[in-house]
C-alpha cells in the first residue's frame, strides 16, 4: 500500500501553493496602491496567474480523480479524518470560486480579462458598477477565508508531524519517501 502522494499529485500541491501565495501577496499589495500603469501591469500579473490556477484546479481534480490518494494515518480518529475531507473539499471550492468571482468582478467592472495578454475570455457577465464593487467585497472575503483555512491546513500538517510524528506531512513533501524530516 502506497502511503504517498504521486509525483504529479505533488508537483501540482506546490505548484498552486506558490500561485496563490503569489497571487494573495500581490493581490493584498496592488489593491492598495494609487492608479498607475504599474497598477495595471499588477492586476494583468494576477489575473494572469489566478486563470492559471483555475486551470490548474480542474487538472489537479482530474488527477486526484484518476489516482486515488493514500488512506489517511490509521491513527487519525474519524473526527479527525471527516474534518481533513472537509478541509480539503473546502480548498478545492475556493480554488474554483475565488478566480471565477475576479473574472466576474472584471466583466462587472467592464475590464476584460486577457490571459498572458493574447488570449482574451469572455465577460461573463455585462457592465455594472455597484455590482462590481459587491463582487470586490466577495473576493477579498473569500481570500481571507482562504488565506486562514490554509493556515488551518499547514497547521495540522505540523500537528501531525510534531505531536503525533505520523506521515501525514511527508507523504506530501517533494522529497524521497525515505527521508528523515
Amino acid at each position: 500500500m502506497n502511503t504517498h502522494y504521486t509525483a504529479t499529485a505533488k508537483g501540482l500541491h506546490w505548484l498552486m501553493a506558490l500561485l496563490i501565495f503569489g497571487l494573495l501577496a500581490l493581490g493584498f499589495y496592488m489593491s492598495d496602491l494609487p492608479l498607475s500603469p504599474e497598477k495595471l501591469q499588477f492586476y494583468s500579473w494576477h489575473k494572469w496567474a489566478g486563470v492559471t490556477v483555475f486551470l490548474l484546479v480542474w487538472l489537479r481534480l482530474l488527477w486526484r480523480l484518476t489516482h486515488r490518494p493514500p488512506a489517511y494515518p490509521s491513527s487519525m480518529s474519524g473526527l479527525q479524518q471527516a474534518l481533513a475531507h472537509t478541509g480539503h473539499l473546502v480548498l478545492y471550492v475556493l480554488m474554483i470560486v475565488i478566480p471565477l468571482s475576479g473574472w466576474l468582478m472584471s466583466s462587472a467592472k467592464g475590464v476584460q480579462t486577457v490571459w498572458f495578454g493574447v488570449l482574451p475570455l469572455p465577460d461573463l457577465i455585462g457592465r455594472d458598477k455597484e455590482l462590481g464593487k459587491q463582487l470586490a467585497e466577495l473576493h477579498s472575503a473569500l481570500n481571507i477565508g482562504l488565506l486562514l483555512l490554509i493556515g488551518g491546513h499547514a497547521a495540522a500538517a505540523l500537528f501531525h508531524h510534531l505531536v503525533h510524528k505520523d506521515d501525514t506531512l511527508r507523504r506530501m513533501l517533494p522529497v524521497r519517501a525515505n527521508s528523515k524530516i
